[in-house]
C-alpha cells in the first residue's frame, strides 16, 4: 500500500490508471482547498474528517466514507490521529456513481474490497482477472450504500457572514440572531428555507448535531460536549443525539 505523509506531493490525476488507492494516518492536517479530475472515495477508519465545500459542511466520522465527485472543490481537516484510505477513480468509472456529495455506510464487503484496491500498485491493470472484479465489486457497493445526512448547507446571504465565520461556535438562538443582523424572524428563516432548503431552528440543530459527533469523535468527553453545545447536562445531550440519529452516542461510535 502507498502511505502518504503530511508532507507528501500527490497528484492523483498525474497517473493512467483509472483507479489509484492510498492509505494515510495524519494529525492535524489541512489539505487545503483543491479538487481533482477524478472522483475520489475518502474512507475515514479512525477519527473525524471536516470537509469543507461551496457552501455545505460535511463531517465524516470514522466507518463511513464520502464520495467527492470530480471537480468538486474541497477542503479536509484532520483534527488529532486520522487514519484514511482514498480511493481515486477516473472520470468514465465516476460517471456510474452519484454527482453529488453524499456520505456513506462502509459494509464490511466494501472495506474489504477498499483495503485490496489500496494495497494494489499505481501501474495494476483493472481491466482483466481479480482487479477488474474487485472495481465493479466496488462500484457496486458505493452505489447501494446507504447514505447519512453528514452535510449542512451553509446559506450564502452576505447578512448571515458573521454567523459563517465561527462556525466551530453554536449558532446563536434565533432572537439574539435577529438583533445581530438586523433583519426579522420571517425574513431570516425565509433566507435559510431559500437557501439551505431548512428553518432556522432546524439547521441550528443539524449543526449541533455534526460540531457533536466530530466533537466525540475527536476525544472529547459528553461533559464537554454537552457544555460546548449549549446542554444543561450530559443525559440532555444523549437524548438529543439519540433523537437525531436514532442511537445513542456510545451505539454511534461503536
Amino acid at each position: 500500500m502507498t502511505w502518504l505523509n503530511a508532507d507528501s506531493l500527490f497528484n492523483p490525476d498525474h497517473f493512467d490508471a483509472p483507479v489509484i488507492g492510498i492509505g494515510a494516518r495524519l494529525s492535524n492536517h489541512d489539505s487545503g482547498l483543491h479538487h481533482h479530475l477524478r472522483g475520489q472515495l475518502l474512507f475515514t477508519q479512525q477519527g473525524c474528517v471536516r470537509i469543507t465545500l461551496e457552501h455545505k459542511l460535511c463531517m465524516l466520522p470514522a466507518a463511513r466514507a464520502a464520495w467527492i465527485p470530480p471537480g468538486i472543490a474541497h477542503r479536509a481537516v484532520m483534527q488529532k490521529a486520522v487514519e484514511y484510505r482514498s480511493l481515486y477513480l477516473s472520470p468514465e468509472l465516476s460517471r456510474e456513481l452519484a454527482h453529488e456529495v453524499r456520505v456513506i455506510s462502509v459494509s464490511p464487503l466494501l472495506r474489504a474490497v477498499l483495503e485490496n484496491i489500496c494495497e494494489a500498485p499505481f501501474d495494476t491493470d483493472w481491466n482483466q482477472g481479480k482487479h477488474a472484479h474487485l472495481i465493479a465489486l466496488c462500484l457496486s457497493e458505493m452505489a447501494e450504500a446507504s447514505t447519512h445526512p453528514m452535510l449542512l448547507p451553509l446559506p450564502i446571504d452576505r447578512r448571515l457572514s458573521s454567523l459563517l465565520g465561527t462556525l466551530d461556535q453554536l449558532p446563536p438562538d434565533l432572537q439574539t440572531l435577529v438583533e445581530r443582523v438586523g433583519a426579522s424572524e420571517k425574513t431570516i428563516g425565509r433566507i435559510f428555507l431559500r437557501e439551505t432548503g431548512m428553518g432556522y431552528q432546524q439547521w441550528r440543530q443539524q449543526w449541533r448535531l455534526l460540531r457533536a459527533i466530530e466533537l466525540l469523535a475527536t476525544g472529547r468527553s459528553l461533559d464537554h460536549c454537552a457544555f460546548e453545545l449549549g446542554f444543561s447536562r450530559d443525559s440532555a445531550l444523549i437524548a438529543f443525539f439519540k433523537q437525531m440519529t436514532g442511537r445513542t452516542p456510545r451505539a454511534y461510535f461503536k
